[in-house]
C-alpha cells in the first residue's frame, strides 16, 4: 500500500478476488463500481499495483464489507455464499486470538480473549499511558522475560497497533452485523449508535487508549487506524444521507450532527464506570434517543 501502510504484493490481491469472488461480483463488474478499468483491477488482484487506502476502503465498500475483513483477516465463504471473517495466525501459525468473528452476536460481550502479551500491554497502557509504558514493565505483567516478548511482538509500537486493529476489527464486523438488523435509514442509524455506546462501554478500556494513544502511533500506522475510524464514521453518514434523502431526519447539517453523535460515542470510556448508575444498555438507550433528536427525527420510528 502507497504512504506507508501495507504493501500490495503478498496476499491482500488475492483477498479482495476472494472476497469478490464469494459476493458473486464479476471483475468488470467491481471495476465499473470503482471507476477503473477490469486491468487495473486485475493489476491490483495479482499485487502488481500500489493499492491507496482510499482505494481499499472503496474497494470494501463496493463489496459490502469492512476494510479490516479484507485487510487484517482471511476471507472465505460459508455455505450461503456470504464473506466469513477467520482470525488470523498467531506467532508460531497458530489461530490468532481476540480476532472477530463472522456475524457474532453483536450485544452480547464475553471477556476479551486477548494473548497474555497483549493483556498485559493494555494494562500497561492504562496504567502509564503508552509513553510511560516500558517492554520491560510488559514482560514483568506477562510473566516473560523481555526476551520472550520479542517473540510475539518486535516492539510496544506493534502491541499497540495489535491492540487497535483488534478493537476496530471487533467494532465494525458488530456494527455490520447491527446495521443488516435495519428495515429502514432510521433504524439502521440507531443501531450503529446503539452498537457504538455498547462497544465504548463493554471495552471501555480499549476505546480509552484507541481515544488517548492516537499521537502515540507512527505516521504510517497512523493513517491505518484513522482509516478504519473514517470507515465506521461513513457507514453511518450512509444512513444519515438516505434517511435526509427520504424527509426522515431534518437536521439543517446532518453530516456535522452525524459526527457528533459518533464523537458523543467513542467519549463514554472517559466517563462511564461499571460500579455507575447506569448499565450498557440504558446509555445505550439514551443515546439512540439523543442521536435521533440530534437528527430531528421526523415520521415513523
Amino acid at each position: 500500500m502507497t504512504g506507508g501502510g501495507h504493501s500490495a504484493d503478498g496476499d491482500l490481491g488475492p483477498r479482495i478476488r476472494a472476497a469478490r469472488q464469494a459476493r458473486g461480483t464479476s471483475l468488470r463488474g467491481l471495476a465499473a463500481t470503482l471507476h477503473v478499468s477490469p486491468a487495473t483491477l486485475s493489476q491490483i488482484e495479482n499485487g502488481n499495483t500500489g493499492l491507496s487506502v482510499s482505494r481499499l476502503s472503496r474497494i470494501a465498500e463496493a463489496l459490502d464489507l469492512t476494510v479490516p475483513q479484507i485487510l487484517d483477516v482471511a476471507v472465505g465463504a460459508d455455505p450461503a455464499g456470504v464473506p466469513a471473517v477467520v482470525s488470523t495466525p498467531g506467532p508460531r501459525g497458530e489461530p490468532g486470538r481476540g480476532a472477530a468473528r463472522a456475524r457474532p452476536d453483536w450485544r452480547e460481550y464475553g471477556p476479551l480473549d486477548f494473548d497474555p502479551v497483549l493483556t498485559a500491554a493494555l494494562e500497561e497502557f492504562l496504567d502509564t499511558g503508552y509513553h510511560g509504558a516500558t517492554v520491560r514493565g510488559i514482560a514483568a505483567r506477562a510473566g516473560l522475560s523481555v526476551s520472550g516478548i520479542y517473540h510475539y511482538y518486535p516492539s510496544k509500537q506493534a502491541m499497540l497497533v495489535r491492540i487497535l486493529d483488534l478493537t476496530m476489527t471487533d467494532l465494525l464486523v458488530r456494527a455490520e452485523s447491527a446495521r443488516a438488523q435495519g428495515h429502514d435509514p432510521v433504524e439502521r442509524f440507531g443501531l450503529l449508535v446503539e452498537n457504538l455506546a455498547l462497544f465504548h462501554t463493554h471495552r471501555k478500556e480499549l476505546g480509552f487508549v484507541g481515544a488517548t494513544e492516537m499521537r502515540s502511533f507512527e505516521a504510517g500506522n497512523r493513517e491505518k487506524i484513522a482509516e478504519l475510524r473514517t470507515v465506521q464514521q461513513r457507514m453511518v453518514d450512509r444512513e444519515v444521507t438516505h434517511a435526509v434523502r427520504e424527509g426522515r431526519f431534518r437536521s439543517d447539517r446532518p453530516h456535522e450532527a452525524a459526527r457528533a453523535v459518533v464523537t458523543m460515542c467513542t467519549a463514554l470510556p472517559t466517563w462511564w464506570r461499571r460500579d455507575g448508575p447506569l448499565s450498557p444498555e440504558q446509555v445505550a438507550e439514551q443515546y439512540v434517543g439523543f442521536a435521533l433528536e440530534l437528527m430531528g427525527r421526523r415520521g415513523p420510528g
